[in-house]
């Protein structure tokens, strides 16, 4: 058996080796993680497994037993989605799961990242639309806004 906590939750499967993107979207019905490229390329499948960012694309999900996984639906952060909205940085849907997953991870760990610690933490997300730097003033704003500067 294969035991986690996705978004606070217990989750209780069979041993598997479904991607646990697969077991995400399919079984749990948790839609906002996306499939952009299947090859951990992308980051539009992102979660956060044990707080740090994951492409549940590439992790089979016998990796996660014991561990929290966070997906964008228990995510929490309501300044950071409000940023991105603003900002405009949230435009076709296909990466900003992904995205907030990875700026959630990193204003946990530095409450008052640079432009280049942003930067870098949102390296593995690939977007089409913006050009990033409206995802980047998302996550500037979210983190002046939370208090730090």
């Amino acid at each position: 058996m294969i035991r986690f906590r996705i978004n606070g939750r217990e989750v209780e499967m069979a041993e598997s080796g479904a991607r646990l993107l697969d077991v995400l979207r399919l079984e749990l019905h948790l839609f906002g993680t996306k499939e952009g490229c299947g090859e951990g390329e992308c980051g539009a499948c992102s979660v956060l497994i044990g707080g740090r960012v994951a492409n549940s694309c590439l992790v089979p999900v016998s990796q996660v037993d014991g561990e929290e996984v966070t997906t964008i639906e228990g995510l929490g952060e309501p300044i950071l989605a409000r940023a991105f909205v603003e900002e405009g940085g949230a435009q076709c849907g296909i990466c900003t799961p992904g995205m907030m997953c990875a700026a959630a991870a990193l204003l946990r760990e530095r409450p008052g990242p640079s432009l280049d610690q942003i930067r870098t933490a949102l390296a593995g997300n690939l977007c089409r639309c913006t050009g990033y730097t409206k995802i980047v003033s998302a996550v500037l704003r979210a983190a002046q806004e939370r208090g730090a500067s």
